[in-house]
């Protein structure tokens, strides 16, 4: 097992701000989300970042005694950095230096797992490089190619490519990935033929979504190898999946869950993801998940709503689910002005959260009866399972359903409407 990589935290705070202190925590997480120790760390108020070395000048010794007396093996920079300080703050503390945009970089480097994860990541990371590259080869060199630190010895390769070579890299990349994002499509479209409402998990980085997901996953009986991956940890969910919801008495749904989001979450990345988010923009109703004891929730809250924007899906319907009530002092479960108050690691207030679900969604659904002959026992089981049945009885004829359905299932089975 190798040893951590220790590393100093700079960051500035401009004009006093008052999350400055939690930007600097949530870097630290980062770091250690990429295995990587802060055993140290500078701060600095200042009205403006200097251009050539982001910090003032006056903190350069103070910064060069820790890295001595922490052993220190690389800087880690609360803010993206320019191709010239990067150049200044090696040539100053012959150390690696690497900013919060690196950071993130290299933790979904880390953690994609799909080919359409891993093609999204890489465009990011040559679009972060590209202003770089020119005239910096010996300074981006030094700090190990790949995304942040990761893969240093194949990624030297790829920082010593000239603009037109990475720009032809880049095309290449997204060429294949328009392939993949038109698999997606399809499977979207395929969904969508079900008449099925789609109800889309997004929010802050690790308040809970894949938790809420499993938990729901769990109450509809679904087997275990239809959970996705969860983690106290930033980031552990990259990757869409999509799962359907059943449970007694409720619409049947489907529920994705995506990528979560980080304030100063780096432009290119919001951008190479669109395609995963689209998943978010054909939902019917989002969740907006919560971590409501983080004492900085609200500023998490604003964070995501900005990022939702920014994509252009910030107008469809949001439940809140405010998660991790239970470390909180907040009465749960309750259901608020906005949403419902819950612990999805203790599954309580997962119902109240399904009944506002069903109140969004109930009104593409249409109520009918039907009479199915008992040789069609295969429809029957069909609509237990994608429609929400009210009510059963056995006929001299058939199987008597009362059921709550979708338009296109109401349409396809007109023959058995009675």
């Amino acid at each position: 097992m190798r040893e951590k990589l220790k590393a100093l935290t700079v960051g500035v705070n401009l004009i006093n701000q008052a999350d400055f202190q939690e930007a600097i925590r949530e870097l630290a997480n980062l770091a250690a989300a990429c295995d990587i120790e802060v055993v140290g760390e500078v701060t600095q108020n200042l009205s403006q970042i200097n251009k050539a070395y982001y910090f003032g000048t006056g903190k350069i010794e103070e910064i060069n005694l820790l890295l001595k007396e922490m052993n220190v093996d690389v800087i880690i920079f609360n803010d993206e950095l320019s191709a010239t300080q990067i150049r200044n703050l090696e040539e100053t503390f012959e150390h690696r230096v690497m900013d919060r945009t690196q950071l993130i970089l290299d933790i979904f480097a880390s953690r994609a797992k799909t080919r359409e994860a891993q093609l999204q990541v890489e465009v990011a990371h040559l679009k972060y490089m590209l202003p770089r590259i020119i005239g910096q080869r010996e300074s981006l060199g030094r700090q190990g190619g790949g995304v942040g630190l990761k893969n240093r010895g194949a990624g030297e390769t790829k920082l010593e490519l000239d603009r037109r070579k990475i720009e032809e890299k880049i095309t290449a990349l997204n060429k294949e990935l328009e392939a993949l994002v038109g698999q997606r499509d399809i499977q979207r479209r395929q969904r969508r033929k079900s008449g099925l409402p789609l109800v889309s998990l997004v929010g802050y980085t690790n308040a809970g979504k894949s938790t809420i997901m499993n938990s729901l996953l769990s109450r509809a009986h679904q087997s275990m190898n239809k959970q996705v991956f969860e983690k106290d940890m930033l980031f552990a969910t990259l990757d869409t999946a999509v799962r359907k919801i059943k449970l007694p008495g409720h619409q049947p749904f489907l529920l994705s869950d995506t990528v979560g989001f980080v304030d100063k979450l780096p432009h290119h990345l919001v951008k190479a993801f669109r395609s995963t988010l689209e998943e978010a923009a054909a939902a019917d109703l989002l969740i907006h998940v919560v971590d409501v004891s983080n004492p900085h929730y609200m500023k998490q809250i604003e964070v995501t709503k900005r990022t939702l924007k920014e994509i252009g899906i910030d107008h469809i319907p949001v439940i809140y689910a405010f998660n991790k009530a239970d470390l909180t002092n907040f009465e749960f479960p309750a259901i608020g002005n906005e949403g419902v108050y819950l612990s999805a690691k203790q599954g309580t207030g997962l119902y109240e959260l399904i009944e506002q679900i069903s109140r969004r969604i109930i009104h593409n659904q249409i109520r009918c009866e039907m009479l199915i002959p008992f040789d069609h026992g295969s429809l029957v089981s069909y609509l237990n399972d994608n429609a929400n049945v009210l009510s059963a009885s056995y006929e001299n004829n058939g199987t008597k359903l009362t059921i709550e359905c979708s338009a296109n299932d109401y349409e396809k089975y007109q023959q058995y409407i009675i």
